[in-house]
Order: C-alpha cells, then sequence, then structure tokens
C-alpha cells in the first residue's frame, strides 16, 4: 500500500543534483536564439514597422511580424489576442497595441547578443491612443473602446440572484456595508519563460518549455499556425513554479512559429530564447484586481439573512481566463455560507493594464476576502465570536447554494473550523464559541492579535467546461509483474504531482513503487489530462490511474502481455450560469479550509509580523502527507506576500515594478514564524482514495485572517491590501491619508 505513504520525490534527486534540466537548461548544436520586441505602448495604432535594419545587421538570420503569423489570434478562453501586434496579417485587430504585455516582432539571431541588438534597430511608428488604465473609467458610457469590434469594455456580466434580498435587508438586525480592493499580483516564479524549439524525427514542431498543460499548448500553436494538431508535439522538463501563470502562452507560440518560418526558408536549425527577469513580469499575466462592494445583513442571533455584492474585475487587456475567474468569485463572493437573499453582479472589464489570469486561488481569494471580511465585521457588531457566528451559518451536507443547487456530499466545513479553533485556543462553553484572547499584549511599542477565515474552493473544472482526464498503464512481465509503465500527462511544476501518480499507480496495480516508471508530459506519449490547475490533479489523475490500473490488471489476469489498461475519468457534470438568475451546478467538488493567524503589529514602524499561522485543510485524503503539508506552507507564504507586501504597480499603463528588486516577494525573514498544518482526511464521496485536492485552498483564507488580526490588535479594519508598513500607519492615523 503506497497511499499515504511519506516518500522521497521521484524528481528530488535530480534536482538538488543539477541534473534535472530546466528549458532554459536544454541546448542543441548549431541552435539559434530568438529575442521578443514587446510593445512601447500601451495603447497605440501601429503605423508602420521598419525592419530592414535589423534584417541587415551581421549575424541576424530572420525578422517576424504579424504578416508572418498564419492565423494571427489566440487566447485560452477566446482567442482575443494577435500573436504579434501590426499590420498585414488575416487578423483585422492585429493593427494596435492594447498594452505593454503586447509582441511586435520576433528576431532569430546567431547569438542571443545579437537579436537583442536587432531589436533595438527596429522602427514601430505609432499613433497613440487614449490609455484605460482603471475599471471605472472603461465602464463610462463614452469610453473609448479597448476592441473596436466589441460594443464596451464589459467582458462579462454574471448576475445571481436567490430570495427576495430587500425582504432580507429589512428583516437584518445588523447590516454591514464595505467596499473592498485586492490587488493585481506577479506570480514570481523562479524560471522565467523559456524553451527551445525544432522538427523532431517524424517532422513534427517540437516545443520544449514549461507550462501548465501539455495538449493545450499544443492545440494553441496548431490554431496560430494553422497545422494540424498531429504536427505539433509539446514536451515539458523540468519546471520552475507556475502557480497559473503558464496557463495561457508565453513563448511558446512564437518559438513554433520561429521554427516553421525557417524551414519555410530551407533552414533546419533549432531555436531558443530566455526571457529576462522583466521581459517576465511584462510579458505575461498577473492576478486580477477587483473592486468589490458588499453589503450583508444578519438577525440578533447572528443568522446571516442577506448579501448583496457587486464585483467588478480589471481583466487588462485581454481575455485569457478572466471569465473563468470571475465565475469562482461570483460563487464564492457570499462565503462558504447559507445564505437565504442573494444579489450578485460581478463584471470583468477590459482596460490597458496587463492582463489579469489565474493565479493560485483563481477568484477565490479576492472574493474569500470580502465575504470573510464582512462576516467578522458582522460578528463584531453582535458581539458574537467570529467562530460562533461562522458556526451559526456554514455550509453542511445537504446545504443549498445562492445558485440554488445543493453542496456536493462530503462538506466538512464545521470540523475544519472547530480543528482549527480548538488548536488556535478557542474552547465551546454552554453551547458556545469563545476565545477572550483576540487580543494580547506584547512588547512595549508592538500588540498582538489574533485573526480567524474560512473557505472553501472547487476541485475540478466549472461551470459546465468540459471536465475529463486519460491515463494509460502498461503491465510488463512473464509470470510476474515485472514493470509497471504509466503514460501520463499531467505537468509537474514543483508541487510532486509526478511523486503522486506513482504512488496511485503502484497502489492501483498492487506492485511496489520501485516497479513503476512514468513518462508524463509529452504529447506523443500521452493523451489529454487537462490542466495542472484547478486544484485538480491528483482527483483527477487519481481517478484516471486507478481505472487504468484496474483495466491493465484485469488484461494481466487473462494473461496479456504486456497488458495495456488506457482509461478516461470523467466526473459528474455541471453547468454554466443561466444568464438571468445564476442558476447552476458549478462544481463537482470542493475542498475546505480554515486558518487562524496570530500577529504582532510595530505601532512606530507599522510593520506587522506573522508569529503563528494555524492552517486546517481537509484533503480527503493525503496520498503523501510531506507533500500535502509542502503544499499548505508554501500557500501561506505566498499568501503572506499578496496580503502584505507585494504591491505591483503600474501608471498610465506602464509597469513601474519590472523587476524582483522593485517588485518584494516574502524572503526567508518574512514568513511565519510557524505554520501549524493539521491535515483533515474526510473522504471525498468520489475521490481517488478519498482524496479531493490541497494546491489551492491554504491560500484563500489568510488574508482576511491577517486583517482579523490586525483588527483584533489595533480595532482599525483594514479594507485594501497589501498591509504594507506605510497602510498600516495610515490606518492608525500616525500618519496623514494622502
Amino acid at each position: 500500500m503506497e497511499i499515504g505513504k511519506v516518500i522521497t520525490r521521484v524528481d528530488a534527486e535530480a534536482k538538488v543534483t543539477g541534473e534535472a534540466l530546466y528549458p532554459g537548461d536544454i541546448n542543441f548544436n548549431d541552435q539559434l536564439y530568438m529575442k521578443t520586441l514587446f510593445s512601447e505602448m500601451p495603447h497605440a495604432v501601429i503605423k508602420s514597422i521598419d525592419i530592414s535594419e535589423a534584417e541587415n545587421m551581421p549575424g541576424v538570420v530572420l525578422v517576424l511580424t504579424a504578416k508572418d503569423v498564419p492565423n494571427n489570434e489566440y487566447g485560452l478562453i477566446m482567442p482575443d489576442q494577435p500573436v504579434l501586434c501590426g499590420l498585414g496579417s488575416n487578423n483585422p485587430n492585429a493593427d494596435r497595441v492594447r498594452c505593454v504585455s503586447d509582441q511586435i516582432a520576433l528576431v532569430i539571431a546567431e547569438s542571443e547578443i545579437i537579436a537583442s541588438n536587432a531589436l533595438s534597430k527596429i522602427k514601430v511608428d505609432y499613433e497613440e491612443l487614449r490609455v484605460i488604465n482603471n475599471p471605472d473609467e472603461a465602464l463610462l458610457i463614452d469610453a473609448f473602446r479597448i476592441h473596436q469590434d466589441r460594443d464596451d469594455n464589459v467582458l462579462l456580466h454574471y448576475k445571481v440572484r436567490d430570495g427576495v434580498i430587500e425582504q432580507g435587508f429589512k428583516d437584518s438586525d445588523v447590516i454591514v456595508e464595505s467596499v473592498y480592493h485586492t490587488p493585481m499580483q506577479e506570480h514570481a516564479y523562479l524560471q522565467p519563460e523559456a524553451g527551445v524549439s525544432y522538427f523532431d524525427e517524424n517532422n513534427r514542431i517540437t516545443v520544449i518549455v514549461g507550462g501548465q498543460w501539455v495538449h493545450e499548448d499544443q492545440e494553441q500553436i496548431a490554431h496560430s499556425l494553422s497545422l494540424p494538431l498531429d504536427k505539433i508535439r509539446i514536451i515539458y522538463p523540468a519546471i520552475g513554479g507556475a502557480f497559473g501563470g503558464r496557463e495561457d502562452m508565453s513563448v511558446q507560440i512564437t518559438l513554433a512559429l520561429a521554427v516553421f518560418k525557417l524551414s519555410e526558408k530551407g533552414i533546419h536549425r533549432p531555436v531558443k530564447t530566455i526571457w529576462s527577469r522583466e521581459e517576465s513580469i511584462i510579458g505575461h499575466h498577473k492576478r486580477h484586481a477587483y473592486k468589490i462592494f458588499s453589503k450583508w445583513g444578519a438577525n440578533k442571533e447572528g443568522k446571516i439573512l442577506a448579501a448583496e455584492v457587486k464585483i467588478v474585475a480589471d481583466a487588462g487587456a485581454y481575455a485569457y481566463t478572466s471569465t473563468k475567474v470571475q465565475g469562482n468569485a461570483t460563487l464564492m463572493c457570499t462565503g462558504p455560507y447559507e445564505i437565504p437573499n442573494v444579489k450578485v453582479d460581478s463584471y470583468t472589464v477590459y482596460t490597458n493594464n496587463v492582463p489579469g489570469g489565474a493565479f493560485r486561488g483563481f477568484g477565490g481569494p479576492q472574493a474569500a476576502f470580502s465575504a470573510e471580511m464582512q462576516i467578522n465585521k458582522l460578528a463584531e457588531k453582535l458581539e458574537l465570536d467570529p467562530v460562533e457566528i461562522r458556526m451559526r451559518n456554514v455550509l453542511k451536507d445537504g446545504s443549498r447554494l445562492p445558485v440554488k443547487s445543493p453542496m456536493p456530499a462530503g462538506v466538512s466545513l464545521t470540523e475544519v473550523i472547530e480543528r482549527c479553533a480548538i488548536e488556535a485556543g478557542w474552547k465551546k462553553t454552554d453551547g458556545k464559541w469563545n476565545n477572550p484572547n483576540l487580543k494580547f499584549a506584547s512588547k512595549s511599542n508592538k500588540i498582538k492579535g489574533l485573526g480567524f477565515a474560512c473557505g472553501y474552493k472547487n476541485i475540478g473544472f466549472s461551470f459546465g467546461a468540459p471536465e475529463n482526464c486519460w491515463a494509460t498503464i502498461e503491465i510488463q512481465g512473464e509470470s510476474e509483474i515485472e514493470k509497471v509503465i504509466l503514460y501520463h500527462a499531467g505537468a509537474e511544476v514543483g508541487q510532486g504531482s509526478h511523486t503522486v501518480f506513482c504512488q496511485m499507480a503502484a497502489d492501483a496495480v498492487g506492485v511496489d513503487l520501485d516497479k513503476v516508471e512514468l513518462l508524463a508530459s509529452d504529447t506523443s506519449t500521452s493523451d489529454n489530462s487537462g490542466s495542472v490547475s484547478a486544484s485538480r490533479m491528483t482527483f483527477m489523475a487519481g481517478n484516471s490511474i486507478y481505472g487504468a490500473g484496474k483495466l491493465a490488471l484485469e488484461k494481466w489476469k487473462n494473461e496479456e502481455r504486456p497488458a495495456i489498461g488506457r482509461y478516461q475519468y470523467k466526473p459528474p457534470k455541471t453547468t454554466p450560469y443561466d444568464k438571468d438568475t445564476g442558476e447552476c451546478t458549478p462544481n463537482f467538488s470542493y475542498g475546505y479550509v480554515a486558518e487562524a493567524v496570530e500577529a504582532e503589529i510595530d505601532q512606530e514602524t507599522g510593520e506587522v509580523h506573522l508569529i503563528k499561522v494555524i492552517c486546517a485543510d481537509d484533503v480527503g485524503k493525503a496520498i503523501n502527507p510531506q507533500l500535502v503539508v509542502g503544499q499548505i506552507e508554501g500557500a501561506i507564504v505566498q499568501a503572506a506576500g499578496y496580503g502584505l507586501m507585494e504591491n505591483f504597480i503600474q501608471e498610465n499603463g506602464y509597469v513601474k515594478t519590472s523587476q524582483l528588486s522593485t517588485y518584494l516577494i516574502p524572503t526567508v525573514l518574512d514568513i511565519p514564524d510557524e505554520i501549524n498544518s493539521i491535515i483533515i482526511e474526510h473522504p471525498d464521496p468520489i475521490g481517488p482514495w478519498g482524496a479531493r485536492g490541497v494546491g489551492e485552498m491554504p491560500y484563500i483564507p489568510l488574508v482576511p485572517a491577517i486583517s482579523s488580526a490586525i483588527h483584533a490588535a489595533t480595532g482599525v479594519w483594514f479594507d485594501h491590501f497589501p498591509m504594507t508598513p506605510e497602510i498600516v500607519l495610515r490606518g492608525l492615523g500616525k500618519i496623514d491619508e494622502e
């Protein structure tokens, strides 16, 4: 039995010794180098591009512009972005740039230095257009349209209507109204975008790159190059982090385009590119900035009766995954609570900012911030303990969501909240939860507070998105099983998925782990697994691996040699929002989390120090407990950066924090002193071995828990973040508001 064991990661030795190769480490003989010219303007019409001087430089092999892209469009949800912006392509909307992330030209040269020098020789004549740098301006009736083929700048509007909202507020004894602002966030993964492309032995354009879904990369390249799928091959080597930042395209299409166009000229050489950190920060999407208007009402018994929420998200210049992120936020902005009267309107709006897209939590952290702040404020007004008010309202088995569908079986929020609360010092007396020590003494100028928040997060694709996962298992041997080969496309982005795949394959077939060999993340060897996102991969891969193992064992018992089982797992179906009421079946499974934060606030400097974070997660079944703890700790550190220090600044469409020297992320000196990871195993009824997911859940409630702790200590609510020392001092009245 390999399930539930702590085993060494299958990639650990290769990574610590340097044997593992990341995309930037891979080289071929006679390779060329590619550099990308990014837009110099956040919004402008391109009048002309002069590449003649660059083309004539010694060592420059090829310069590509928009006219060289066979089908000049791409996009994960909708193809609204040109591969290259400029004139002469089949895309009539490619004649303008809409943000500084837009790409204008590619230079392929004998060296990276030559390619970089040639970029400076390309002359682009722009006609500047008005820059819209915030959704409020974009929503004005007479606002300039960022996409000229649309009637306005609203990418999407969702509505949820349940109950009678006016009556709910009329029946409420307490009403809390607030406006929350959540910032953009940079993924800051260790490995910037990089890759190499070439024609393989089967004459397929092959791209070695870091991503989150090999088959989606394959499809988008094929679409933009107007080639059949079987002419494109994607391989993922070691990947240095992702967090949603590699869901959308970066260098994949342009690398493939480069070797494709070289081959048309009779040049058959590999092409390599590595983005600088600045190019990475400018070139890939960010976590969406949100503005959330929230009004909640409750009766004197602490029962929430009504919630009215308006969400406005900054999509940036292109859609990316904004619509799906918005779907999550729309569902989760009322928190994991039973609320009989709900009205939600959510909007995602185009601006000329860097696009927003997938980031760990996928709309959940923004929504949870507003929801958890609201319930904490209600608790204060009602003089109720923050844990007690949650216990009176939290979702349970059989609870109905505001979208009029019941929660999937296996809701464990009550247990999760209880385990976290007890560990943090809460006690239940006379039938009520209470912790009198939310504020406690510290050193002279420092005060401490204890905060609490909880949340839930979907597992798997939502709202009707097609969801499935393939796995193939081959059993080799004669009289005894000698080797088990697992073919699976799921990506390993640092979270330990490949280790878990091997554990599950061993258990599914009933062999020791050392007999399992994994062939992963190559479109030529594996069927579609779906994306490593939505906390789905353990759940989806596990079910597909279990099914493939069962089929292979049946064939083995029937003396087929080798015995091959190929299996596609399909979970229960979900449905999209009804356009008028929001009614739907949003998800087939969830993970549940609660967090308590002990924070110390320096009243002289405004610095917030996290002393202790207690995180209780229901993961269903911990396939590898050590990897689960790693996910919890990593999520908490990343969320702490989001809440306390990461400040992505754009001014009039230009990125001002384009280096890690100006965009600060947590170091070892900034992480909590202690993280107590509580693993709860309440089996998911349809999860493999009962497993749920864990990748995003610990991230969801941390920032509101921090804000709750600061409030407990200071009496001040912080409705926006990052809660930097300057922001905290302003909130405390120590320095004047601007």
